[in-house]
């Protein structure tokens, strides 16, 4: 198959990349970075190099196709000028517009957990909208929305606190159950699903291990020799005032602190636990592994 990847060589575009190749397909990558060329060419894919908001590009990349992987990737959360859901919006539109001029009928995108919320998800209402922009097109385009959990990586965000406070404090998990997600696992579930026949609209979640706050926390602080390490609660307004603080744009910062409160309150997850995937194969026991590395070299 002829497969076209973009996102680039990031968390999900790499292991993805290695997976379709090494099954032996035709597989095109789509960066922004010229000097990302040799290393996508290295892992035996092609590289075009061009910007998503670009549409010719965009179009002339996916003809002739057969199938696309889309994601809208992640932008400066401390730009003031950033306006975060047009972002999406934007790019949402300019895939449905290669694809439907490109004549590409399989997709599998990218979306997130609360995917389907019109409301109350923070900044995942950007996701929500690509979903909404691209089931739009002709319904002979077969769509998979792939809605992954919490990341393991975003915990990389609570390092400096570790450090200066010696806890993590967050308007979410301690003894909630929250879902987690390494993107090996999330770059699995895609592979599967550009490579297996498929007609209609669907929605995918994807997890790894699903673990409260308070077990993230031990796994973390024994990885770091911090066997004590907690994770405390705090309220929407402390959070909100922790990311201001730090310079994050206002707008941003206020999105964020919903989505977190969502996953708080079980708005953002209650759609999963519904509709709960089998697990992936990666732990966070792995990733604490690996956050406990970067920790020291911090």
């Amino acid at each position: 198959m002829k497969i076209i990847v973009t996102g680039s060589l990031g968390h999900i575009g790499k292991p993805l990349t290695q997976e379709l190749v090494q099954k032996g397909h035709d597989v095109t990558v789509i960066s922004s970075n010229p000097e990302k060329q040799k290393e996508i060419e290295a892992l035996g894919a092609a590289a075009a190099i061009g910007s998503l908001e670009d549409i010719e590009f965009l179009t002339a990349t996916f003809i002739g196709a057969d199938a696309v992987y889309s994601m809208v990737p992640p932008n400066n959360y401390f730009n003031p000028e950033l306006d975060l859901l047009a972002y999406y919006i934007s790019l949402g539109n300019n895939y449905a517009q290669a694809i439907k001029v490109s004549g590409v009928k399989r997709l599998v995108n990218l979306s997130t957990i609360g995917g389907h919320l019109e409301k109350g998800s923070g900044i995942l209402l950007g996701a929500h909208n690509v979903e909404r922009i691209l089931n739009q097109l002709p319904a002979d385009v077969a769509i998979t929305h792939i809605r992954p959990t919490s990341f393991f990586y975003n915990l990389y965000g609570y390092t400096e606190m570790i450090k200066n406070v010696g806890v993590i404090a967050a308007n979410y998990g301690a003894d909630e159950l929250i879902p987690w997600v390494s993107p090996v696992d999330i770059a699995a579930a895609i592979a599967e699903e550009l490579t297996t026949p498929f007609n209609g609209r669907k929605t995918r979640y994807v997890g790894s291990e699903e673990l409260t706050g308070n077990e993230v926390a031990a796994l973390l602080g024994k990885a770091i020799g911090k066997p004590d390490l907690k994770w405390v609660l705090v309220s929407d307004e402390e959070a909100l005032k922790s990311l201001t603080s730090i310079g994050m744009n206002p707008k941003i910062a206020a999105g964020l602190t919903e989505m977190y409160g969502s996953l708080h309150t079980g708005l953002l997850s209650e759609d999963y636990f519904r509709n709960r995937p089998v697990m992936g194969k990666m732990r966070m026991a792995d990733f604490a592994k690996e956050f406990a590395l970067a920790y020291k070299q911090n």
